[in-house]
């Protein structure tokens, strides 16, 4: 968001296990543009705690939990008088708890502390739905419904 804020720098969201076109795209585009270009991707990790056979799967699943909305913002599109920022996921189609605990970094604790984990499960619901009204706000400026 602070990069975007700037209002002339190509930044996007990528989760290549999610949507390999979209990832694609926004490498193309990052490289076409003609000035600075931040793309955030994905990268699964062998101490997230699962087998990294299942990597895209779980990229997957980021983004299907709305943990990871990918999108791309191309200060270009503003000189066309089009919306810079494009949102390229859905909402949640998983509840979080689906993502998060195929990972060992989250179940640790959930079996360390159930209730603990149970609060601070919740709260990052909470915190990813706050995220994507800001993301959807942002990708219906300028553009009526």
């Amino acid at each position: 968001a602070m990069a975007m804020m700037y209002g002339n720098v190509y930044v996007a969201r990528v989760a290549f296990g999610s949507n390999d076109s979209q990832t694609v795209k926004a490498f193309r585009d990052a490289e076409a543009y003609d000035g600075p270009s931040l793309i955030i991707a994905y990268s699964h990790c062998i101490a997230h705690g699962y087998d990294m056979l299942y990597g895209l799967d779980q990229q997957k699943a980021a983004v299907q939990s709305a943990y990871w909305p990918l999108f791309r913002f191309d200060p270009r599109l503003t000189e066309e008088g089009k919306n810079p920022f494009q949102l390229d996921s859905k909402p949640a189609t998983i509840p979080l708890r689906k993502y998060a605990y195929n990972e060992g970094r989250y179940t640790m604790l959930a079996h360390a502390d159930p209730a603990a984990a149970e609060k601070l499960l919740h709260e990052a619901e909470r915190d990813i739905q706050e995220r994507w009204a800001f993301y959807e706000t942002l990708a219906n400026q300028g553009t009526k419904k």
